[in-house]
């Protein structure tokens, strides 16, 4: 019997993980890099081991550090969880080598399989070799992980070159493995795919299929099980070539097979030889918890001849620390609090207080809602996200809702180009008109700018706020009958709670203040000084950062005088395991070239500047 388990990884699959083992009675391991010293996994495991550094090169994808730090901890086996080492056969054997128990499958399965070249030969297919136009567009791949790191799509051949060096940076970085491949890229697809479960004694469950189409960047925002509107005879094709998959490596543990479903036809894309992030969804449907059948599995149970009984729909959705609107950017800041209605599951790897920092992926929580009936799911997570708590810095969450009450959505017409479609109409913002007054009448009350000193207590105050790129200015009074505004009444304001009502509706705001961020229920509003300070002014052509993160390349030979054309490649900006181009804004001459490789640079740092000629 398993008595202690080491983690191989970090965030939210860490801490649901701990969660299981838990109440299985078993112990728990995290390792943690020092960019995670005081990360929510390390505080939750019974025993955390530090992994010097912060790169995942250096760290979560150390298998000797990792394999180590499990026999100094007296772990008697190690959980890979997904991403980083998940699906790295070496590693396996390291840790059976070691004397350890692997949750996994066995090593050979994983390298027959975690190779997304190799898994595709086995399945009789081959990737492309020779690039044409008529072949265009297509698809720069990882062979090995997933999670949307390492994808390019490409629709110009001249693209090709740029975008194969960024995927294999950019795999090598997250999986430590920087081959890559190219496929025809499927531009109306669905993403479909299949649960399976195997034991060491032949039994193969296929747990339904789930749907994963909603993408962006080719990472999943919105997953949900089964895959709705799936011919009966589609259905059970892909779950037996799911089976057959299995059979055909010997596999054993949990795992999935991926397919692009288009016009009634499957195309397969890999198995995942691991865990999903999207577990939950089948979790839900199937009554079952995922890790514990896969340790029951590494302890050598025996799975029930037919798996249970499918109940319900389950929909998940991501919650990510970026900003849609603005090409998904990631972003980085403090937490300040998240606090999910108790009607849904909620799996993250932070809690109130904790940093999001620019090493590591951008998802902050998974959020998954289990009904009777597709509709039903979807309402119960578009109302969850509506009345979640989100304090910190920008996220999807407005996405999410507006995704999920997308017609397209409800109705089941998705397709893995649904963002590239309608991302405009759904990161348009959502303005409350009266979110600034209730802010500002709520820093009235505050006490902080109102005194007995003022000869004209009733003369108007105002009060400027930024939201989403624009500024607003707010005014209201303060008289003996209390705050006064114009065209609504404040039923009730104080530092923490405004009531206002107009035209006879009353409306409730909860006010949280953080310097001069400012949450009012789901408005984010960003507090403007009375006399703002002199901005600073860049010239045109300037290239600035959109994110904070690290400057991992700069193009070959660039120097203040080169000779640039627009669009081609001049920064390689890495930030939360995706690799960014910054590219020339025109055709001209590099006058300035301000950061260097390995830079650590902040949001609006002035990288290069290309004059227009």
């Amino acid at each position: 019997m398993i008595t202690s388990v080491l983690i191989a990884n970090r965030g939210e699959i860490a801490c649901r993980i701990v969660r299981t083992c838990r109440e299985l009675g078993i112990r728990t391991v995290a390792v943690h890099s020092d960019a995670d010293d005081d990360a929510l996994h390390t505080r939750v495991a019974d025993t955390a081991v530090r992994l010097p550094g912060a790169a995942p090169a250096d760290t979560y994808l150390r298998a000797d550090l990792i394999v180590k730090a499990a026999v100094a901890a007296g772990a008697d086996a190690v959980h890979p969880g997904y991403g980083f080492l998940s699906e790295n056969a070496d590693f396996a054997r390291a840790v059976q080598d070691a004397g350890l128990v692997w949750i996994g499958p066995p090593p050979d399965a994983i390298e027959a399989m975690a190779s997304k070249t190799r898994a595709k030969r086995l399945m009789g297919l081959a990737p492309l070799e020779d690039v044409a136009e008529p072949d265009l567009p297509v698809l720069v791949k990882a062979a090995a992980g997933g999670g949307g790191r390492g994808m390019r799509v490409v629709r110009r051949l001249e693209d090709l070159p740029a975008a194969l060096e960024t995927a294999r940076a950019e795999a090598a970085n997250a999986f430590g493995d920087g081959e890559v491949f190219i496929e025809p890229y499927v531009e109306n697809g669905r993403h479909v795919e299949v649960q399976i479960l195997a034991d060491t004694h032949g039994t193969v469950w296929a747990l339904g299929t789930r749907d994963c189409s909603l993408q962006r960047r080719h990472q999943k925002v919105i997953e949900e099980a089964p895959a709705p509107g799936l011919p009966a005879a589609l259905d059970e094709e892909l779950r037996e070539l799911a089976v057959r998959a299995a059979h055909a490596v010997s596999y054993t543990g949990a795992g999935t097979v991926e397919f692009l479903v288009e016009g009634g036809r499957a195309h397969f894309l890999e198995m995942n030889t691991r865990l999903q992030v999207e577990h939950p969804v089948t979790e839900a449907v199937f009554g079952l918890d995922l890790v514990a059948e896969q340790i029951r599995v590494a302890e050598g149970a025996a799975l029930a001849p037919e798996p249970p009984r499918a109940r319900g729909h389950a929909v998940e959705a991501r919650l990510y620390a970026e900003d849609p609107a603005t090409d998904w950017t990631p972003q980085t800041g403090t937490l300040h609090r998240l606090t999910v209605p108790d009607a849904v599951r909620l799996d993250t790897g932070y809690t109130d207080g904790d940093e999001i920092g620019v090493h590591y992926d951008p998802m902050l929580a998974k959020i998954v809602a289990h009904a009777p009936t597709r509709a039903e799911a979807i309402r119960r997570l578009a109302g969850a996200l509506e009345r979640t708590v989100l304090h910190g810095p920008t996220t999807n969450r407005d996405l999410l809702i507006h995704s999920l009450r997308h017609e397209e959505f409800t109705s089941a017409r998705m397709t893995t180009a649904f963002y590239d479609r309608h991302l405009p109409a759904l990161t348009a913002p959502a303005v409350d008109p009266l979110a600034p007054l209730a802010a500002a009448l709520a820093e009235a009350r505050t006490g902080s700018r109102f005194g007995g000193w003022r000869n004209l207590p009733s003369q108007r105050q105002t009060k400027r706020y930024a939201r989403a790129g624009e500024e607003i200015e707010v005014a209201y009074a303060h008289d003996r009958s209390g705050l006064t505004a114009e065209g609504v009444r404040v039923v009730h304001a104080d530092p923490s709670l405004v009531v206002l009502e107009a035209d006879g509706v009353r409306h409730r705001y909860e006010i949280a203040r953080y310097g001069d961020q400012v949450h009012v229920n789901t408005t984010t509003l960003t507090a403007l000084p009375r006399f703002p300070a002199p901005r600073t002014r860049h010239v045109r052509g300037s290239l600035l950062a959109p994110m904070p993160g690290t400057v991992v390349k700069l193009a070959p030979g660039l120097i203040t005088g080169s000779s640039v054309e627009a669009g081609e490649p001049l920064v390689w900006l890495e930030a939360m395991k995706m690799q960014h181009v910054i590219p020339a804004p025109a055709t001209g001459t590099v006058t300035a070239v301000q950061v260097t490789e390995g830079q650590q640079v902040q949001v609006g740092t002035l990288l290069a500047v290309v004059q227009d000629t």
